[in-house]
């Protein structure tokens, strides 16, 4: 059975209304967890048995690029932390969790971090195809828009066929903007995530029709009917128009809070159940 697009968002609300938040809410059941190693942030989502979310962390960091651990060590510390913050939130002993990796990088890479961190690594997949299953699609292609990279999986009948990853993300937005207004990376890239002038998508539209080109590459050969959107570069005012107007005749979705479709896709992926009864007397 497929999830609607309102399902979907209706998840999404719920987990932007989870992230970082540590007020304990003692939960009792079984569980699953993912952990998003992304390029511009990371993030650990904790569901329980249903699907639904129960708690959300996220911090940015750049600890990957373009899907290689350049700060292991940090990496695994953010993940070891955001674990410990979610099992004290929900007075739950995480021991197992799902991870990601972006297409066409080694998953070693992502499942080392995890197990550095003291976890267990409970399943691994690629970015957009953890999409591709949480949305249930069986025609269209998943469309990850990350911190370095654009990643692409092709789903026919129901099934990944095709999963493809090449540099050009929401790193490059920035670097865009950066330039633009003589400001420093950090200082540009709080101006990618907080502000809702259209302006910035107006300046940063050769980056989004870079991305585009990269996506007609990917699915060439593919007659794909829709295309679904994550990362949370997508969440730019102004970026669905700017990225549709490259695709005429294909639908382009985007959900109301891309930035954590992926996360909560990677958590849903999961079929390793834990149970409170693991918590730490």
């Amino acid at each position: 059975m497929s999830r609607t697009m309102a399902e979907v968002n209706r998840l999404l609300k719920k987990t932007a209304g989870l992230i970082n938040k540590d007020t304990e809410s003692p939960f009792q059941g079984e569980f699953r967890v993912g952990v998003d190693l992304g390029t511009a942030d990371i993030q650990t989502i904790v569901l329980d048995a249903d699907g639904n979310p129960l708690a959300g962390f996220m911090d940015w960091a750049n600890v990957v690029r373009d899907g290689v651990v350049v700060d292991f060590f940090g990496a695994s510390q953010i993940v070891r932390e955001q674990v410990r913050r979610a099992s004290a939130k929900l007075g739950i002993q995480i021991e197992q969790v799902t991870t990601s990796f972006p297409p066409g990088t080694d998953s070693r890479i992502s499942t080392n971090v995890i197990e550095a961190a003291g976890l267990e690594v409970a399943g691994v997949i690629d970015e957009p195809s953890s999409v591709a299953q949480l949305l249930q699609l069986d025609h269209a292609a998943v469309v990850d828009i990350g911190g370095g990279t654009t990643g692409t999986a092709i789903i026919e009948e129901g099934r990944v066929v095709r999963s493809m990853d090449d540099a050009t993300g929401g790193r490059h937005i920035t670097l865009t903007l950066a330039g633009h207004f003589g400001l420093p990376y950090e200082e540009a890239e709080e101006m990618k995530r907080t502000s809702k002038d259209l302006a910035l998508c107006r300046l940063a539209a050769p980056v989004i029709a870079k991305m585009a080109d990269i996506v007609h590459g990917h699915i060439a050969g593919h007659k794909v009917p829709a295309i679904y959107l994550t990362g949370g570069s997508c969440a730019l005012p102004g970026f669905l128009e700017v990225f549709a107007a490259e695709f005429p005749g294909i639908e382009i979705v985007m959900p109301s809070h891309p930035l954590y479709l992926t996360p909560l896709a990677i958590a849903t992926y999961s079929d390793v159940l834990q149970t409170r009864e693991q918590r730490v007397g």
